[in-house]
């Protein structure tokens, strides 16, 4: 149990809780898109592992990044904002979030699928020497082996920052729960710890295949476009939505929560 508490406290410390992190990383995950882009249009970087589409981290983890992030969010969001707030219905309007989340997931996975349809056609070949115009979609041609070009946003490059980012974002009530540890009982403060890490962990996942999907895969406008949709996903409801009062709202803070008993009972 002390271990689960000391690793807990080095990624507070390290990074993660940092308000200057925090505050700053969109432009981290802009500098790393623009710097990959440069180093793969120059080709700076031998083949590896990570170029590999079929790695590890791409199958078990980057293709199922929404589903990893939901799972581990909705249980810390829910444990560690009722430890502070005691209040179910905050419990449940935050575990919203993950609802708006999901909404935009699949939006912005559907515009992308749609404007490569729109704007692509089926080859014989990866060197696209001969049109198969009878097949009028990536997935009909896709089926039937030929190759699908066409406007391909990047969809690692956008669910990736927008998961890291919302991470960032719910796992700054950390702050909130070591001062309410006394309150807590220990089994609940070492479930959160254990999310807390997992949570940390995937975001060390995302940003490392962040950074490779920069220097190995796409286009840079594809990837340009796919960063800054995800930036734009957390900055509309996070810097945003969020602060307004019909919203799923921002993770709980003491400060606020007495603030509003002591407005009550006047």
């Amino acid at each position: 149990m002390e271990l689960i508490e000391n690793c807990a406290c080095v990624f507070s410390n390290m990074f993660c809780t940092t308000e200057a992190v925090r505050k700053n990383f969109q432009w981290v995950l802009v500098a790393i898109t623009v710097a990959g882009s440069l180093i793969k249009e120059v080709q700076l970087l031998p083949d590896s592992y990570f170029n590999y589409k079929r790695n590890v981290l791409n199958v078990y983890f980057v293709k199922l990044a929404w589903g990893w992030t939901l799972c581990i969010l909705l249980p810390f969001i829910a444990l560690s904002n009722f430890c502070v707030s005691r209040d179910i219905k905050i419990v449940l309007k935050r575990s919203s979030t993950l609802v708006v989340g999901t909404a935009v997931w699949y939006a912005f996975t559907w515009l992308f699928f749609y404007i490569e349809d729109l704007t692509g056609s089926c080859f014989e070949s990866a060197t696209m020497t001969a049109v198969k115009s009878e097949y009028g979609n990536r997935a009909a041609c896709r089926k039937s082996g030929y190759f699908w070009h066409g406007f391909d946003i990047s969809g690692h490059s956008f669910l990736l920052s927008y998961c890291a980012l919302m991470i960032f974002e719910e796992i700054a009530v950390t702050k909130e729960v070591k001062q309410m540890k006394s309150n807590i009982h220990p089994l609940m403060n070492n479930i959160i710890n254990v999310l807390f890490i997992a949570l940390n962990f995937l975001v060390i996942i995302w940003v490392w295949m962040f950074i490779c999907t920069s220097v190995y895969f796409h286009d840079p406008l594809h990837k340009i476009l796919g960063t800054a949709s995800g930036v734009l996903s957390w900055y509309t409801t996070y810097k945003q939505w969020y602060l307004k009062p019909f919203s799923p709202g921002l993770p709980p803070k003491i400060r606020n929560l007495k603030e509003k008993v002591k407005h009550y009972k006047l």
